[in-house]
């Protein structure tokens, strides 16, 4: 009896085992191409539900975004400020003193900060330099400015119908031209610590305005 129990098992085995080989031998049905493809969709998530990284890079919202912060000398020269109104609030005592310490160094930071605060960004196909907001449509070609010429352009050669965001502190700049008609400002004039990255960023805004 447990002879032909073991030989039935066996059988049993050898079929499972045969039909495993003719299944591979096999074109794929629709279900295994199914099966495949959430198989290749699951490898394509790491561990923690996120794109893995198969050549794929996620667009960013924002191509160019730069802070024109201010110089960490700058901020030296708040302590400055803080000892300036110490020294006025000396005579009248010690708490006086060091409130005008307390109270010149914070109100310097805070001018400091916001002066630094203003930001260039290229995103949605427009130029965002401060308060201004303007279509890359109605840009044309960038010009970078080292050092000298954006001194230049920022006295003898600047046209006062120009839009500019100057920062002293930044050495380089961007002149960008305007050319929409119904706009009398002539060109844009941007301090900007990457130049080259920011016409790039505007060149490819322009561009993808126009293929749409």
């Amino acid at each position: 009896m447990r002879g032909r129990r073991g030989g039935a098992r066996a059988a049993r085995r050898r079929r499972g085992a045969e039909e495993l080989r003719n299944y591979h031998s096999q074109p794929q049905t629709l279900p295994a191409r199914r099966e495949a493809a959430e198989h290749a969709s699951a490898l394509a998530r790491d561990p923690r539900g996120k794109r893995a990284k198969l050549g794929f890079m996620p667009l960013s919202a924002a191509p160019y975004e730069e802070r024109l912060t201010a110089p960490r000398s700058w901020w030296f020269l708040c302590l400055l400020a803080g000892a300036s109104f110490a020294l006025i609030m000396l005579p009248f005592g010690t708490l006086p003193m060091l409130a005008g310490l307390a109270g010149g160094t914070a109100a310097a930071a805070v001018v400091v900060s916001a002066y630094g605060s203003v930001r260039i960004r290229v995103v949605n196909g427009h130029l965002i330099a401060g308060e201004a907001k303007i279509p890359a449509s109605a840009l044309g070609d960038a010009e970078v400015l080292d050092a000298e010429e954006a001194r230049a352009w920022r006295g003898p050669k600047a046209d006062p119908r120009a839009f500019m965001l100057l920062r002293a502190y930044v050495p380089g700049a961007l002149r960008v031209a305007v050319t929409d008609p119904q706009d009398p400002t002539p060109y844009v004039f941007l301090s900007t610590r990457e130049p080259e990255r920011l016409a790039q960023a505007l060149r490819a805004a322009r561009d993808g305005a126009d293929a749409s």
